[in-house]
């Protein structure tokens, strides 16, 4: 898992980027760990061509649903629509109770903190606090 903190007014997809180059999955037992995951589960605002086709160049399978808009001007363009698993997106909703219960956390979700690096720093203590006690 990789966290990324950025503002509030900051777009998810201009991330995307640096957020998979942190990302560092571990090997069972020896080894170090791999810089690539098995596939990437998003949502819609990862939905656009440039991402999609950044995640190819990477040769990382993708799990993203269609935005309506796109599907709308497929019927002008008509082509192959992304491929779409229902099951693994459902898989998604693993990431987002995650993010709900750091949000537990009165002083994550108020964003207390002055600098990005103390807030940074609370998000990393409970995301440990919260996988100690899993």
């Amino acid at each position: 898992m990789a966290l990324r903190l950025t503002g509030g007014q900051a777009a998810d997809g201009p991330q995307l980027g640096p957020l998979l180059d942190a990302v560092r999955v571990p090997r069972p037992g020896r080894g170090r760990p791999r810089t690539r995951p098995d596939r990437l589960i998003a949502d819609k605002g990862y939905s656009y061509p440039v991402y999609r086709r950044a995640l190819r160049r990477r040769k990382l399978a993708h799990t993203m649903p269609e935005r309506a808009d796109h599907r709308r001007h497929r019927t002008h363009r008509p082509g192959r629509p992304p491929a779409f698993d229902p099951a693994t997106d459902a898989r998604r909703n693993v990431a987002e109770r995650g993010v709900n219960r750091l949000k537990q956390f009165r002083a994550i979700a108020t964003r207390y903190d002055k600098t990005a690096d103390a807030d940074h720093a609370l998000l990393l203590f409970a995301a440990i606090i919260l996988w100690t006690e899993a």
